[in-house]
């Protein structure tokens, strides 16, 4: 199956398949027209392509603040036995080539998925030569090309990246996602805030939780954010984001269809949903193979895949209507219109932010991570 919503309207009547999308996804979102240029890229670059508009009302007071997102999945280009430059150099070439394609869409925003740069390579916990992929995050060879992209074609990117920190701060690793502004500068960065250790996720091999909290980035498109992967899963993660003040939060994963595949299109919707804000959702795709064996600890035979990662990528509104999501199978650009007037509109609707309680939960989890906490647990 290439996408959920292909196959329901393939294989529903269609007054039921409008139901059920209706259910799944929310609101209809409204196709876009795209040039022919980048429609004919799609075809001979093979990669899916897909445009919507998320509706919001018209204000009498604020004029729109309309903002074109681009969520780029991709699979490697490469074998994993290929030196690192030359993988390196083959994911830039094949980036760079969707990244115009986001351009010639009129994307003012783009996101890419977790270390796009190299292979998803933590689950062999081999430190060579997957750390040498590893680089700086504000002068390193894809800041240095994603830079030069960001002020060609105007855009504000988010490149997530495996980085290598400066040598004051010991050279360890971090999983980072770096900012750029559309003026072809470094805005700044966040890390990942909370790590796995399930399945063959052994990322804390590489590196540790986050020390930065939850930055927001004020750009001439919005403000963004960043919640990298695993902190999907964490709702306080979310939530701080959008305290801070987030419009549009980014969720670059590499993730894997035995493992999260149902939990993928709601965790996102949900953030959206309860913070009022944008959340786009970007998975890698396809099946990465590594050179030697290795074992999940769960006494399965040693493999020498993760699994396939299942791409899927979507944007949801604050309303909680979303997308459809990108194919399972193939690299894919997803364009995304949206108005940043809606994260107030909603706001003022459902009274989510005004009835969050923050101070009352601040005092429960205060007491909640004490030695002596005994929980508020009534018995007959």
């Amino acid at each position: 199956m290439d996408d959920l919503y292909t196959s329901l309207n393939d294989h529903l009547p269609p007054e039921l398949a409008k139901e059920a999308i209706r259910i799944l996804y929310g609101a209809p979102c409204q196709k876009l027209e795209l040039c022919e240029e980048v429609l004919n890229l799609s075809q001979s670059e093979n990669f899916d392509l897909k445009a919507f508009r998320i509706h919001a009302a018209e204000e009498q007071t604020r004029s729109r603040r309309v903002v074109r997102i681009g969520a780029i999945q991709n699979s490697i280009v490469l074998p994993t036995t290929e030196p690192v430059a030359k993988q390196r150099e083959a994911l830039h070439q094949r980036i760079g080539t969707l990244i115009h394609a986001a351009y010639l869409c009129g994307c003012n925003v783009v996101g890419l998925q977790e270390a796009w740069h190299m292979p998803f390579a933590f689950c062999t916990r081999e430190k060579q030569p997957w750390c040498e992929f590893a680089e700086h995050a504000f002068d390193g060879p894809s800041a240095k090309f994603l830079c030069q992209l960001a002020q060609k074609y105007n855009m504000v990117i988010v490149s997530s990246i495996l980085e290598r920190d400066d040598e004051v701060h010991g050279e360890v690793i971090w999983n980072t996602a770096v900012v750029i502004s559309n003026t072809g500068k470094v805005i700044g960065k966040s890390r990942k805030n909370h790590i796995p250790r399930v399945g063959d996720f052994n990322e804390s091999t590489y590196y540790m939780e986050s020390t930065i909290g939850h930055p927001v980035f004020e750009t001439q498109f919005g403000k963004i954010a960043v919640n990298i992967c695993y902190g999907r899963h964490h709702p306080q993660n979310w939530m701080m984001y959008g305290i801070n003040g987030a419009e549009i939060v980014f969720n670059p994963s590499a993730t894997v269809g035995g493992l999260s595949e149902p939990l993928w299109s709601i965790e996102a919707r949900n953030a959206a949903i309860a913070n009022s804000y944008f959340t786009v959702a970007i998975n890698r795709v396809g099946t990465e193979y590594f050179p030697n064996e290795f074992t999940s600890g769960d006494g399965k035979p040693a493999h020498k895949n993760f699994g396939n990662f299942y791409g899927s990528s979507y944007v949801t509104g604050p309303d909680g209507t979303r997308t459809p999501g990108l194919s399972r199978t193939k690299d894919g650009l997803l364009v995304t219109e949206i108005d940043l007037n809606m994260c107030r509109q909603v706001k003022d609707k459902w009274g989510f932010r005004m009835t969050q309680r923050l101070d009352m939960y601040a005092k429960s989890l205060n007491e909640a991570i004490q030695s002596d906490y005994q929980g508020q647990t009534i018995k007959e």
